[in-house]
């Protein structure tokens, strides 16, 4: 294809920038001449060739507007939350939880690269499934920020949005993609009086279990996801309920197999009668 956005590397070679950025994912040497680019990817500042984009203007016009054209349906495609959304396949990601993610495999430096330039920041999460590949139901991420390194590793500041369901399993370039429905809790109008009592208890006895821990376990627990959030004065006004449920479920020591079903889960009764019973058994475990 035409060069589209053409940056010249320190060595003298030119490349389309997205081709140039998918072949340090695998190696961080000049597709040409094998010189080290490591400084280069680490700033990530490429210097755009000026002159090969104001020759490409003058003599070759239309086919410029056509491959410009490529490039934005391209990234109209990317751009989609509901189609072929990029799939991190690693761990539980639950609402309004940090997850700090370090990104090392070519496929996920593109799939997060992917996420920065189309703006949208965002990609799902969800565990591994032997025979599926992932779950079935997972959690949206939203980057806040991406530190790069030399060897063209990086570590992403995420945190958690919204819930989702699986519709289709699929790839794109490496990476895993799904077509997804968004979440969201079924209010409750009737007995919402009960469900508050409910909140409250089992607010107090999360927050009981949680001083109960040990001070190093704590400090670790804290600065990891940072402090417990307040109780909310009204648990339905989130979609996906209060946001301590959420960082409760992240902190407690489950398997992620048996914490995948609170995410799929539309009702916050349910939600916090688990909650309970684990917290139950987490108690009587330590009073043996």
């Amino acid at each position: 294809q035409l060069f589209y956005e053409p940056v010249t590397t320190p060595c003298g070679h030119t490349f389309c920038l997205k081709c140039l950025e998918r072949c340090l994912d695998h190696n961080p040497k000049c597709p040409l001449c094998k010189e080290g680019l490591s400084e280069c990817l680490a700033l990530r500042k490429y210097c755009k060739t000026v002159l090969m984009e104001e020759l490409i203007a003058k003599y070759l016009p239309e086919e410029l507007t056509e491959r410009r054209k490529i490039y934005e349906e391209e990234i109209a495609e990317l751009s989609n939350l509901n189609k072929n959304v990029p799939i991190f396949v690693c761990t539980m990601a639950y609402p309004t939880v940090p997850c700090p993610l370090h990104i090392f495999e070519p496929c996920y430096r593109l799939m997060i690269r992917r996420c920065m330039e189309t703006g949208t920041k965002q990609f799902g999460m969800c565990i591994g499934d032997p025979v599926k590949g992932f779950a079935d139901y997972g959690c949206i991420l939203e980057i806040r920020n991406v530190e790069f390194f030399a060897d063209g590793r990086s570590v992403v500041d995420s945190i958690g949005k919204r819930r989702f369901k699986v519709i289709e399993h699929s790839q794109r370039d490496g990476y895993n993609t799904a077509d997804i429905e968004y979440i969201e809790d079924q209010k409750v109008r009737e007995n919402y009086a009960e469900l508050l009592v409910l909140h409250d208890s089992v607010y107090d006895q999360a927050h009981m279990w949680f001083n109960s821990l040990k001070q190093a376990l704590k400090s670790r627990i804290l600065s990891h996801f940072g402090p417990m959030p307040a109780k909310d004065p009204d648990p339905q006004a989130s979609p996906n309920g209060p946001a301590w449920c959420w960082w409760v479920l992240a902190v407690l020591p489950l398997e992620s197999r048996a914490q995948l079903p609170f995410l799929a889960m539309k009702s916050l009764k349910d939600r916090l009668n688990g909650i309970r019973r684990v917290l139950m058994f987490m108690s009587r475990t330590r009073s043996r």
